[in-house]
């Protein structure tokens, strides 16, 4: 009877050992994106929402045209000591000049050379340059503007299980969670794929979308596949990671914890044995 005991000991430790194996020798899941692709597929994108002005949004406003003199009134001079104006800041850039832009105030206005105030909220950056072109031409101040608008303080916030954390800036009119994990270094091996959350501040309210990146379809269509100015991405740790908030927590899942355990076994069996 003992000789039986033993060796159905000895049977379990082997299959447990094997199972140990096997587990850790087991080929990686949910760690590559948009595995599902083929060459040829189509997805539909969801639609292109691009980047509108907010309040306390920062822009650069040029404006160009063939009488430099006449143009040089409607550009805000780049000297320091504007940056207590209202509306109006200045920060450093290559060399020693000073870049001048308008602040978008809480009501969604700037304060323009000559024309005053201009409401530019919701606006994107080619229809605030497409406005005040049109304000030059209507009001008689020049006949031919050119005006170059551009962002300057854009950027997103990406948390969590990336190479490097912390905030992502962009001066594009479509900036997509792609091009936020990209500017973040990538995700770490830990990060977990399929929970990708992205929270965002809309007319007073947080709203908060889930994405996974292991499924292109879910992504793409997903309204948080384009982002928006300030919006917090945050990737979630898989359950490896977790579990190395623990003492001992990812050991049940080495080789080398079943060697032990069959080991242990092994003793007793022969202990029984005897």
């Amino acid at each position: 009877m003992c000789f039986f005991k033993s060796r159905c000991l000895l049977s379990l430790c082997a299959a447990a050992v094997l199972a140990g194996a096997l587990s850790s020798c087991r080929s990686p899941r949910d760690v590559t994106y948009f595995s599902e692709l083929e060459a040829g597929t189509v997805q539909e994108i969801n639609s292109v929402k691009d980047i509108t002005v907010r309040p306390d949004d920062r822009l650069s406003i040029l404006v160009v045209s063939k009488d430099p003199q006449l143009a040089a009134l409607y550009n805000l001079p780049m000297m320091a000591h504007r940056v207590g104006q209202p509306g109006v800041s200045t920060s450093p850039t290559s060399g020693n000049n000073e870049v001048a832009s308008y602040v978008v105030d809480q009501y969604g206005n700037i304060q323009f050379p000559q024309l005053g105030t201009l409401h530019i909220e919701g606006m994107r950056r080619n229809e605030v340059a497409d406005y005040i072109r049109e304000q030059l031409i209507t009001r008689n101040q020049i006949k031919d503007p050119v005006v170059v608008v551009d962002f300057l303080n854009h950027g997103v916030t990406v948390l969590g299980e990336v190479n490097k954390p912390g905030r992502v800036n962009f001066d594009r009119d479509r900036f997509t969670i792609l091009d936020a994990i990209a500017g973040a270094g990538d995700l770490t091996i830990q990060g977990q794929r399929k929970d990708i959350l992205v929270t965002r501040i809309e007319d007073g309210r947080q709203m908060a979308y889930r994405l996974d990146l292991t499924n292109s379809a879910q992504t793409v269509q997903s309204p948080a596949f384009y982002l928006q100015q300030d919006d917090v991405v945050y990737v979630s740790p898989n359950d490896v990671r977790k579990r190395q908030t623990t003492a001992n927590g990812n050991a049940p899942l080495t080789p080398s914890f079943w060697i032990s355990i069959a080991s242990l076994a092994t003793t007793v069996a022969v202990l029984i044995w005897k």
